[in-house]
């Protein structure tokens, strides 16, 4: 089945996010209140509320996107080309930019997007920030109604979980298994906050974020039981 989807429909995407605010100090004492409550059972009694501020990024009520990198495969006389782009920075701009890509380019019924824990992580968290931010939503990011079948999301996290769903796998343990080499990494997903924040290094993020998007496009390869992509056959764009 995986084999019979044709790999020029596949918009695949990586997301990286932020604390809305730098500081805890920042948000309203309704903000905190709220955050107090919407994180007491993962914090139990290790941290308070303002230390462990420091991953609201990872919830889109509390976080923002500073990047969405996307990258799609082209083929030109028997040619394979794997062509990565990003938006980052100014939030709306960002949100903007990747709608207007998906509505240009990927709205019919046959494109597909895909990202690695991409159904329990990217497309909510974009979808909701777009709500939020009062954006348009795409029709490939509107599910209600729709049947498991018909929702034009893959996510390599679920393709690798067989149907176990008590399984978490990262995408750094899966290309390990998998022998899918990668260049090493300048930061991880935990460093993210500090480098956007006081670093404030946004190219870092943006290449970071590639990367794991050209490595998601390597997983569904492997999945698929074809050649990996060499670094001449990816372009950034």
């Amino acid at each position: 089945m995986l084999n019979k989807i044709n790999l020029e429909d596949i918009l695949f995407l990586d997301i990286e996010t932020v604390p809305l605010f730098e500081d805890y100090e920042e948000l309203s004492q309704i903000e905190q209140e709220l955050w107090e409550e919407k994180t007491k059972y993962q914090r139990k009694d290790d941290f308070t509320a303002e230390e462990f501020y420091e991953r609201a990024g990872i919830w889109a009520e509390f976080g923002k996107i500073v990047c969405i990198s996307v990258g799609y495969f082209s083929f030109r006389n028997e040619q394979r080309t794997f062509r990565v782009t990003s938006f980052f920075g100014d939030e709306i701009k960002i949100l903007k930019g990747f709608s207007q890509l998906i509505d240009q380019h990927f709205s019919r019924p046959n494109k597909l997007l895909c990202a690695h824990n991409g159904k329990e992580f990217d497309f909510p968290y974009i979808t909701r920030r777009m709500i939020i931010n009062k954006i348009r939503v795409p029709q490939k990011m509107q599910l209600f109604g729709k049947k498991p079948w018909e929702v034009p999301h893959l996510d390599t996290l679920e393709m690798w979980k067989f149907g176990d769903y008590k399984h978490f796998t990262s995408l750094k343990l899966l290309t390990h298994v998998l022998g899918i080499p990668s260049p090493k990494d300048d930061i991880d997903g935990s460093q993210v906050r500090d480098v956007y924040y006081n670093e404030k290094d946004i190219d870092r993020i943006v290449t970071y974020c590639e990367k794991d998007t050209v490595t998601v496009a390597q997983v569904l390869l492997r999945f698929r039981g074809e050649e990996l992509l060499t670094e001449d056959e990816i372009l950034f764009v």
